[in-house]
């Protein structure tokens, strides 16, 4: 319960602060990985069904929730639908369907029911990154909330994931995701 109400405190109390223009540390750009092996393909590897096992940390490195994911994923051309149903620690389950658009340039677009606007992503080598607004309830209020999700390949089967979500430029916390996809 602390840690919902530092979290809903943080989320809530971050306006007058994060106005004067808190901008975070220079960040990785998606073409330092542009060399890396293997080669990511989301659409090969989202295709199919993949579960993922992850955490929310909050900003002092301690685990909030943890969570597990069943993604069924399926592709028709340039468009892939990522259907993900969560299981939390606590109980509590939730889905969210992602449609992504490949576009040229290893760009890609995506939206999804609690996602503001469009996520806008790049891939290239073994790296993607992927940014949108997420609209997060916590303890009756939804907040809306930034994410820069940054997932690596490692083989055909893992992939990691690190997202780190903020409010107004203010880091609030990290997810860590080990996505393992399922032989045919």
């Amino acid at each position: 319960m602390k840690r919902r109400l530092l979290v809903k405190g943080l989320l809530g109390g971050l306006g007058g602060v994060a106005a004067l223009g808190l901008q975070g540390c220079a960040s990785q750009q998606i073409e330092q990985y542009a060399n890396e092996k293997p080669a990511l393909d989301l659409r090969t590897y989202f295709n199919g069904v993949i579960d993922a096992y992850g955490v929310f940390t909050d900003r002092s490195g301690a685990v909030v929730k943890r969570f597990s994911v069943v993604m069924q994923c399926q592709w028709n051309g340039a468009q892939g639908v990522l259907d993900e149903d969560f299981v939390y620690s606590d109980g509590t389950v939730q889905k969210r369907i992602w449609r992504l658009t490949q576009l040229p340039d290893g760009r890609y677009t995506g939206v999804a029911d609690d996602v503001v606007g469009t996520a806008q992503g790049r891939a290239m080598g073994n790296a993607f990154n992927w940014q949108y607004t997420l609209r997060l309830p916590v303890d009756g209020s939804v907040y809306e909330v930034q994410f820069d999700d940054w997932m690596y390949l490692m083989n055909e089967q893992v992939m990691l994931n690190k997202a780190t979500m903020s409010k107004f430029g203010v880091r609030l916390g990290e997810v860590t995701l080990s996505f393992n996809k399922r032989k045919p």
